[in-house]
């Protein structure tokens, strides 16, 4: 405490003035640029900088060091109303607010705030400043902006620039910057920020700078001034300035001028020297002890080759750039422009902006930050990093070698780097837009969404380029809710409205309207020419008219009478604003901006444009979805009726699509052509509020959807649906991929092409846009909003398809009687009236007008005037009609929309008799219409059938269409006469037959007959026809125009060859010539014989075999697998079939096992014959040929059974079964033999023998060729004598019993081992030995001894043996076998055994090695002793007894034996250091497994609690296992370490022991793994460090630490940087050491430890020069008293430890000076 009180005295020490002290260079010395280049590197060439230079140079640019509080020199950009924005050294840029010009300015604008009214003397910004002009700024703040950019903001307040000057430390000379806060009479007072300081300006003084600068006579309040102080007075309390042009150019920074780097100024321009040069910039010493960096964009562009090395010495003229507030590094320029203070630097033309230029040669690349090109003009320019590539990923340094060419763009200028900035971006140089100015209007562009406001939404079209759409502007209409519409980030297309570059003011529209118009851009009313028609949108709309405005505000009047054709008398309620309306310029005068416009154009379809604007806004919506209304026609369109709803009285404007006008897709087109405008449609349902595209209700007349709505059957949102739900709807799109289908209340759902029970080809077969549909929801997915659907009527019908579809067609018919009293109630007599009259079933008299060449007959009458009549050739019967001729005729149907009426003049259609309901009746399909077929009865009415059975069936192949002519089972519902003139009936049910039998694929030819026909051919009649269709097995031909054959498959080819298709031998349209063989029954498709009696009536069979009496030649022509019945189905002729069982299909097991791949419908395949089924109605064949099951023959199988550790059953061709076992599935017996075979496997085996002719059991083994393979590893074993002593087998445990383990060696023959030769442990519990010998397990046994008499096997598992691990494992921690254990053993085994001697004497040592049956034992009588004899043997051994207890009484004795450390463990059992030395004893004596036995007892002994105990014997045992053991011992004991221990611990020890026996490769590999699973563990990465840098790996030592930063937590990072350092200094790099803790004290100059750590290690390390600079930097930063204390203290000690007095003093002085000045704040 004395000491200290000697050193710093404490108490109230009288202020010293520092005026007349000479500067202390201790005390300012600042050796901060060895962070950035130290050492010989200096020299280096770009080329040979290392990884460590340039590491240690990362944050070289001002743009990684930018902090708050750092003061900088900038240069004004732009001057706006409200900022300055600033340009920055290293191509930055910040902006100064308003508000931070200076505190008199401020109060000013405050002022004119507080009055609301301007004031004569504030000036603008504009007023003040002009670009080019040089400022001294602070920083306020640095943050990111949205786009990721960093914003600087700056202030030029003196106070806060020239905070750290005091009065007192202000001298004449000095170069400051201060603002103008007053005008006197005489002169200025200047505000230059020093507290208690009043600086004046005399007027003479200024009159030089007012002119050159030419704004006004005056200087303004707010301006800012350079000011040299010409006198300080009193202390500095009072000082004249002088802003005179030429003083303040020639002013320099000197000694004299007391400067400290506490209040030290940008803009200063000083006096230096070079101290080191380097690639990267050059190290400068001014003011006599500061240092300071010139980086690469600073130097002097003319001398920077004279910055040589060799010129040391050599003076320079610099300038202040920055200076950082914690580190006090200094920056400075070289650069002429800076070097004469009152300057600005030499600006870019505004043509060069924006420009290419082809070819700009590379002067210097730097690795971690750009590169400098020289342009055209000879001009440099910089490219940051990120702009030499389109992605770090396409960048390659090797491009970029001085003297290469580049293409690039200007796209900035730096004016304090006197630099163009460019880019290397493709996308860039080709942009059209890079600045405002590049931007016209009516120019459309892509941009991405940047933000959504209030106001609207903020478009980013290119990175320095920001537009607005207004919310009017957001879409065609007024958005409500932009937000859903729009995301951030989605693209859209814009088109400008407004562009004003100087502002900076984009505004865009995103109206489609205005976005997609072709029309003239109208920017100006110079280019209004009367006639000039445009597009523009409605701002207002008032009673006089409305007002239109187009592009840069240019706006125009339409007045009330130009609005429309039709007068309308209130705007407001038509147009709204914003919205797009189309108009024609009438009359423009430009001088007075008067526009007149009219929405009256000239052109008709504007004109019809025009008439469908006003409806647009007729209205708001004031239905409901799901109201009824009445609605009359006002216009037909081509999609559809546009309306008006007359509940309103007309004004309500809405539209029904065509689609939407019925249920039927005819009948909607028909209605649409029968509606005329001014026809009244009743009970119209209100569908949705906004139609396809436009913003008008649509309405739906579909009966099937309004009564789902009004029967509550549908869904409101897309949360009310359910999977399974039945909802009606219409199809919205019909896609490739599906059909979109739509329900009421706007939810869509899409149904796959899989949507019906037919197959789908085509979905426009099957759906239209606009049908009704009910569908079934399937499946729905709540974060996409999507619903998947399902149209198959077997899923969306109700099942009863005779009234569904009886209701479709009821539903058709009503709807056509609408129609019809439409059509009446015109009451005109046109031809719509006489199509009314007409109706199905009237009787017309007729005049053939023309009988056409395909039968069809035309005619005319008085009663179907201007409509055609016609009649086919099949409803004319059996009349030869000629033209002119009278006839009667029956209406059939009536088609209004193409004016047709069908007719029929067949005699059965005329008789008519009474009919009940729900009758069946035989029909015959007289005529086939969209809807519904028109079939007559057998009583000659005629009834109308649906063709579709529900709204979803809308397709039918055409073996399944309606034919006319056809027959059918009709049930009559509807019975009376009505206005249809039909009845109504649906289709019933077809004949059952008899019996019920499974159609084959040839007799289905039948499908294709189309009605029955009568034929005179009989058998043997040779034909001629076409062939119609080829299928697999058969081959339809047509005869003549009605009469169809068949060929089958087998009456094509004489010689069939094996696999081909025969029927594809002929191609569809071949004319053949066929024998008719035989004919098919119409009903059951089964062959009749010839002297059928209906034989006529059949289908005839045909052949065209050359050969037609050739007999069959034992090929099979037509094969199809059953995958059901396991078969394969055969035709041998169409009437003899056949069917191969799945085992006889081939020998080869792929064959087998994907039958359907080898066997196509129609194959020819060649088979034997094997017999008959047991119906006797199908033949058994076989492909394989006839096999007998003898021994040795090689058959295939089909598993049916796996018995566990027996083996498996398999069947057999021919219906037999076998066994196979498990010695027989392999060559190799493996742990799990059965795990491969499941039931139903085909597999491949040999016949061993067969055990009985009854059973038909056979015995297998899929051992195929056991005689030839000669890689067998566990040969067959068929009896005792394969088996000889001494030899090692396989086997599988069978079972344990009290005799030992019985263990098979093949199928028949068994071993013993007895429980000694199992394991060399002693087992007391036998059930050890069922759990680690469970059946089935495979092991190996070696052979001990075999009696060949009684086939008895003797083996052993013991690992002496068979080489193996032992079966029970050491970390059971049993006992093992000892002498007297095993001699007891074996006398228990001999007596119990072998020769059952009961003796009393006790047995001596005899042999029991030898198995059953084993030799007569020699039983040994020793002599007998005298009593004297054995007197003195009792007292020996009592001697020795008590020798021993003495010896193991003595304390310091040292454990001898394995019993020594056994009693030792046994009074200490938790110390790990006896278990340590007992295994180390053992492994003296080299016996490894006693030294592994020894620790796992410790591992079961150690109490659990003591964890660091047991770790201690897991790191031995690991070291063990290291050393001793393999790879797989030593993981092993690894993973059960990790498990039991703390796993860090683990992985840290073992990683230990890897480096420690030099296993170099895996302890890296042990560390990437820990690196994996402890990247949050500081010591991991630290230990890993230690470990490369031992190991040399400085470089990876490098890269480790950026990953260790990137994944430990952000408060770890300075601890981890320090102790990467740390390690530097011991093992690696001390200068890159060095490098770490400057740039990490540059981040976190208050760190006080750091600071220590690195003293500490500076003094110990480093030269003495290099401490004091660290002394020197500490004891000037801003740290708290006691803090600073404690450094002095250190300080003070090195210098009395290392130092001079001289030093010393220094020391003392500096604190002192440092206790006067935080006195002296206190004071102020």
């Amino acid at each position: 405490v004395a000491t200290m009180e000697e050193n710093f005295p404490r108490g109230g020490i009288q202020k010293k003035t520092t005026e007349g002290k000479p500067p202390n260079p201790k005390l300012e010395r600042d050796n901060l640029f060895d962070v950035l280049i130290w050492g010989k590197s200096v020299f280096t060439t770009l080329s040979s900088l290392t990884c460590r230079d340039i590491h240690s140079m990362l944050c070289f640019l001002l743009s990684q060091v930018l902090c708050e509080g750092m003061l900088l020199l900038g240069c004004i950009k732009e001057v706006s109303d409200y900022e300055l924005v600033i340009s920055l050294p290293n191509g930055l840029s910040g902006f100064v607010p308003v508000t931070q010009i200076s505190d008199a300015y401020s109060k000013m604008l405050s002022k004119q705030v507080a009055q609301g009214e301007l004031l004569e003397d504030l000036n603008s910004l504009m007023d003040m400043y002009s670009p080019g002009t040089l400022v001294r700024c602070i920083v306020t703040s640095v943050e990111k902006s949205a786009d990721g950019r960093r914003s600087i903001k700056l202030s030029i307040d003196p106070k806060k620039v020239n905070k750290g000057l005091n009065a007192s430390a202000l001298t004449s000379g000095m170069l400051l910057s201060g603002f103008v806060s007053s005008v006197e009479d005489h002169g200025y007072l200047i505000d230059i920020g020093v507290s208690g300081t009043h600086a004046f300006l005399p007027r003479q003084k200024a009159q030089n700078y007012i002119k050159a600068v030419k704004r006004g006579p005056d200087l303004k309040i707010g301006q800012n001034l350079n000011c040299v102080i010409v006198e300080a007075k009193n202390e500095g309390r009072v000082v004249r300035l002088s802003v005179d042009r030429s003083e303040v150019a020639a002013s320099l920074a000197t000694e004299r001028q007391n400067w400290t780097l506490s209040n030290l100024l940008p803009g200063l321009v000083v006096k230096a020297r070079v101290l080191k040069v380097a690639p990267l910039g050059i190290k400068l010493s001014f003011l006599s002890s500061f240092t300071g960096i010139v980086d690469f964009m600073h130097m002097d562009p003319e001398k920077s080759v004279n910055y040589s090395p060799d010129q040391v010495v050599r003076r320079v003229k610099a300038c202040i750039l920055s200076i950082h507030p914690t580190s006090k590094v200094v920056r400075l320029t070289l650069r002429q422009a800076f070097l004469h203070p009152g300057g600005s630097p030499n600006q870019l033309s505004s043509d060069r902006m924006g420009a290419v230029v082809e070819e700009s040669a590379v002067k210097a690349f730097y690795k971690q930050f750009g590169a400098i090109f020289e342009l055209d003009d000879g001009t440099l320019a910089f490219a940051r990093l990120k702009h030499l590539s389109k992605t770090r990923k396409s960048f390659k340094p090797g491009a970029f070698k001085t003297g290469c060419k580049h293409k690039c763009r200007i796209i900035d200028y730096s004016l304090m780097d006197e630099m163009c900035i460019v880019s290397l971006k493709y996308q860039i140089i080709e942009a059209r837009f890079l600045q405002y100015k590049d931007i016209h209007t009516g120019d459309v562009v892509q941009g991405k969404v940047f933000a959504l406001k209030p106001i609207g939404m903020q478009v980013k079209v290119t990175d320095g380029i920001k537009g607005l759409v207004p919310s009017m502007h957001l879409a065609n209409g007024i958005l409500k809710q932009p937000d859903k519409k729009y995301n951030i980030g989605d693209e859209v297309r814009c088109r400008v409205l407004e562009c004003n570059p100087a502002g900076k003011k984009l505004i865009l529209t995103l109206k489609k309207s205005l976005v997609q118009s072709k029309l003239p851009v109208l920017s100006n009313y110079e280019d209004a020419k009367p006639g000039l028609i445009t597009h523009g949108f409605v701002v207002c709309a008032r009673e006089f008219g409305c007002i239109v405005k187009f592009y840069n505000d240019v706006k125009g009047l339409v007045p009330k009478n130009e609005l429309s054709s039709e007068p309308i008398p209130f705007p407001d309620k038509v147009f709204h604003e914003g919205q797009v309306v189309k108009v024609m310029v009438l009359k423009c005068e430009p001088q007075e901006e008067r526009l007149l416009l009219s929405f009256r154009l000239s052109s008709k379809t504007a004109l019809e444009d025009k008439k469908e604007c006003p409806p647009k806004k007729k209205q708001e919506m004031k239905y409901q979805i799901g109201e009824m209304v009445d609605v009359k026609v006002l216009k037909k369109k081509d999609n559809g009726l546009e309306v008006s709803i007359l509940e309103d009285e007309g004004n309500v404007i809405a539209s029904i699509p065509t689609g939407h006008l019925s249920d039927f897709v005819a009948t909607c087109k028909l209605l649409w052509h029968c509606l005329q405008e001014g026809d009244v449609l009743p009970r119209v349902m209100c569908l949705s509020d906004k139609g396809e595209g436009k913003e008008i209700p649509m309405l739906s007349r579909k009966s099937a959807v309004i009564s789902a709505v009004q029967e509550e059957q549908v869904v409101r949102s897309f949360s009310d649906i359910q999977p399974g739900m039945l909802l009606t709807g219409y199809v919205r799109n019909v896609m490739p991929f599906g059909v979109f289908v739509e329900f009421p209340f706007g939810v869509t759902g899409l149904a796959p092409k899989s949507m019906s029970d037919k197959f789908v080809t085509d979905t426009k077969d099957h759906f239209v846009v606009g049908q009704t549909v009910i569908a079934k929801v399937m499946s729905i997915d709540e974060e996409k909003q999507r619903v998947l659907l399902n149209l198959k009527v077997s899923e969306c019908s109700s099942g009863d398809s005779a009234a569904e579809s009886f209701a479709l067609l009821s539903q058709y018919f009503k709807e056509m009687k609408e129609i019809r009293n439409l059509l009446r109630r015109r009451g005109e007599p046109s031809m719509a009236q006489g199509l009314c009259e007409l109706v199905p079933g009237r009787e017309l008299q007729l005049v053939v007008q023309d009988v056409k060449e395909d039968g069809s007959a035309l005619f005319s009458g008085s009663c179907v005037t201007g409509l055609t009549v016609t009649a086919t050739r099949y409803h004319l019967g059996d009349r030869n009609i000629v033209p002119g001729e009278k006839t009667k005729a029956l209406v059939l149907h009536v088609d209004a929309l193409t004016s047709k009426v069908y007719v029929s003049l067949r005699e059965e259609l005329l008789k008519q008799r009474q009919l009940k309901e729900n009758s069946q009746h035989s029909a015959i399909v007289q005529h086939i219409a969209e809807d519904f077929a028109v079939v007559s009865l057998e009583t000659g009415q005629l009834a109308a059938i649906p063709t579709a059975s529900h709204f979803n069936d809308t397709f039918r192949f055409d073996s399944e269409k309606l034919k006319v002519g056809q027959i059918i089972s009709a049930t009559l519902k509807v019975v009376k006469v009505n206005d249809h003139g039909v009845l109504l009936a649906v289709q019933g049910p077809a004949k059952k037959n008899v019996f019920v039998r499974v159609r084959n694929e040839s007799e289905t030819a039948l499908e294709e007959m189309l009605a029955v026909v009568n034929h005179s051919l009989s058998l043997g009649d040779i034909v001629t026809g076409t062939v119609k269709s080829v299928k697999p097995t058969h081959v339809t031909v047509a005869i003549d125009d009605k009469l169809t054959g068949s060929i089958h498959a087998s009456r094509i080819l004489d010689e069939v060859p094996v696999g081909s298709f025969p029927t594809y031998t002929l191609k569809a349209g071949q004319k053949v010539t066929a024998r008719v063989v035989g004919g098919r029954d119409v009903n059951t498709h089964r062959y009749l014989p010839i002297t059928h009696p209906h034989f006529t009536r059949s289908i005839p069979e045909l052949s065209i075999r050359p050969r037609s009496h050739a007999v069959f030649s034992g090929y099979l022509v037509s094969s199809q697998y059953n995958i059901l019945k396991n078969w394969l189905e055969v035709e041998v002729t169409p009437d003899i079939r056949g069917r191969v069982p799945h085992l006889l299909l081939s020998l080869n097991t792929k064959v087998l096992k994907h039958p359907e791949k080898s066997f196509k419908n129609g194959q020819a395949i060649s088979a034997t014959v094997t017999g008959t089924d047991v119906t006797e109605t199908n033949l058994c064949l076989s492909l394989t040929g006839i096999q007998s099951l003898e021994q040795g023959t090689i058959t295939v199988g089909m598993v049916t059974k796996v018995t566990p550790h027996v083996g498996l059953t398999i069947a057999l061709p021919g219906g037999k079964t076998g066994k196979v076992s498990i010695f027989h599935l392999n060559d190799i017996y493996t742990e799990n033999p059965l795990g491969d075979f499941k039931v139903g496997k085909i597999v491949r085996s040999v016949i061993l023998f067969l055990t009985s002719a009854l059973t038909s059991d056979l015995s297998f083994s899929f051992r195929l060729n056991p005689k030839s393979n000669s890689k067998v590893e566990d040969v067959e074993i068929t009896c005792v004598k394969d088996v000889k002593k001494g030899q090692l087998v396989r086997g599988y445990v069978k079972s344990i019993t009290q005799s030992g383990v019985f263990f098979g060696l093949s199928t028949s023959i068994l071993g013993r081992i007895l429980f000694q030769n199992v394991s060399p442990y002693f087992v007391q519990k036998h059930s050890l030995y069922e759990k680690y010998l469970p059946e089935g397990k495979l092991l190996t046994a070696k052979v001990l001894g075999v009696n060949g008499k009684e086939k008895h096997i003797e083996l052993s598992l013991l690992p002496e043996d068979t080489g193996m691990p032992s079966v029970l494992p050491e970390s059971l921690g049993l006992p093992r076998y000892g002498a007297e254990e095993e001699k007891r053993e074996a006398d228990d085994r001999e007596k119990r055994e072998e020769l059952k001697l009961k003796t009393k004497r006790r047995r001596g040592n005899y042999e029991s090695e030898q198995l059953f049956p084993s030799p007569p034992f020699l039983v040994f009588q020793l002599k007998k002793q005298t009593k004297k004899e054995k007197e003195l043997e009792k007292q020996k051994k009592e001697k020795e007894l008590c020798k021993l207890e003495a010896a193991l009484m003595d304390p310091s004795r040292q454990p001898q034996s394995a019993d020594d450390f056994d009693r030792l463990v046994l009074s200490s059992p938790n110390s790990s250091i006896l278990w340590l030395q007992y295994m180390a004893f053992h492994l003296q004596a080299t016996e490894i497994e006693k030294a592994r036995a020894v620790a796992e007892r410790a591992l079961k002994t150690i109490c659990f609690r003591e964890e660091q105990e047991k770790l201690n014997v897991w790191v031995a045992l690991l070291n063990l296992e290291n050393m001793y053991g393999t790879a797989e011992t030593l993981m092993k004991v690894f993973e059960r370490a990790v498990q039991y221990n703390e796993p860090l611990k683990v992985f840290q020890h073992l990683c230990d022991i890897y480096a420690n026996s030099e296993k170099y490769k895996q302890a890296e590999e042990l560390y990437h793994t820990m690196l994996k699973r402890f990247r949050q563990e500081k010591s991991v990465w630290l230990k890993y460090a230690s470990f490369l840098l031992k190991q040399g790996q400085t470089e990876a030592t490098h890269r480790l630490l950026e990953r260790a930063l990137k994944a430990l937590p952000t408060k770890e990072h300075v601890d981890a940087i320090s102790r990467f350092a740390q390690l530097e200094f011991r093992f690696g790099d001390s200068e890159h050491a060095k490098a770490l803790f400057e740039s990490t004290l540059s981040s976190y100059p208050k760190r006080t430890d750091i600071w220590s750590i690195y003293m500490d290690i500076m003094i110990k390390h480093g030269s003495q020069k290099e401490v004091r600079d660290i002394f020197e930097r500490v004891i000037h930063l801003s740290l708290a008293p006691k803090k600073m204390k404690f450094f002095f203290k250190r300080y003070l000690d090195y210098e009395k430890k290392f130092g001079t007095t001289d030093s010393v003093l220094a020391v003392k002085r500096a604190a002192l000076e440092y206790v006067e000045t935080k006195s002296s704040l206190a004071d102020t």
